[in-house]
């Protein structure tokens, strides 16, 4: 079955407090964007991987592809101005059936297993979200007051998020104007059943320079 991989760059480093967008940032001397996309090809090198990126820094992701990937096709296209539009845009790059997994570019720690363990996930069941359960206590914001609840109940998710490619278009083509922070949340409100996967406390988004350090 076709595999796909959707990598959704669309930072500009607000909260990262720098000028160079946080996916062009470097760990140990090597573009984040750039890890994230080895991790899938490391698990997979025949998966065909899309870089969704603000249209302003699409020739920046040029001259790291011909530093990086000179022999590699991998597709680019413009986000949106939401992730969901961004995603969107990735998903019209694809044009026959088969598994796409969404992953936030600023995750390179994202582990092969991970990524394994959603595509297998999403071939058995149409869907594979990584989260890990919550390791701190949690409380209920309501009013002017605050209830505990039980963290048992929760877990935090990540990405990837693989889903069947057919089921994941169609619950996109059914959002319409909703405000959905993940993939799942659109597959989900389509009717479909999200199953969830074990993922990783290593599989950290690097939003703030705490995170970078």
């Amino acid at each position: 079955m076709k595999k796909y991989a959707i990598i959704v760059a669309g930072g500009v480093g607000t909260r990262m407090k720098s000028e160079v967008p946080k996916q062009f940032l470097l760990i140990d001397g090597e573009p984040i964007l750039v890890r994230s996309i080895k991790k899938f090809l490391e698990y997979d090198h025949g998966i065909e991987v899309i870089i969704v990126l603000p249209e302003a820094h699409i020739k920046q992701w040029e001259a790291l592809k011909f530093q990086y990937f000179p022999d590699r096709e991998i597709h680019v296209t413009s986000g949106g101005i939401t992730r969901s539009a961004s995603v969107l845009s990735g998903l019209s790059i694809i044009k026959g059936e088969g598994l796409v997994a969404i992953h936030d570019a600023v995750r390179p720690f994202v582990s092969v297993d991970t990524i394994s363990t959603s595509f297998d996930s999403a071939k058995s069941q149409g869907s594979g979200v990584a989260v890990v359960e919550l390791k701190d206590s949690i409380r209920e914001l309501e009013q002017n007051t605050s209830i505990a609840r039980d963290r048992s109940n929760y877990v935090l998710v990540q990405t990837p998020q693989t889903f069947n490619v057919s089921e994941l278009k169609d619950a996109y083509g059914k959002a319409g104007s909703g405000i959905f922070t993940d993939d799942a949340s659109v597959y989900e409100a389509a009717g479909y059943t999200v199953s969830l996967v074990e993922g990783s406390y290593d599989n950290i988004k690097i939003t703030t320079p705490e995170d970078l350090k």
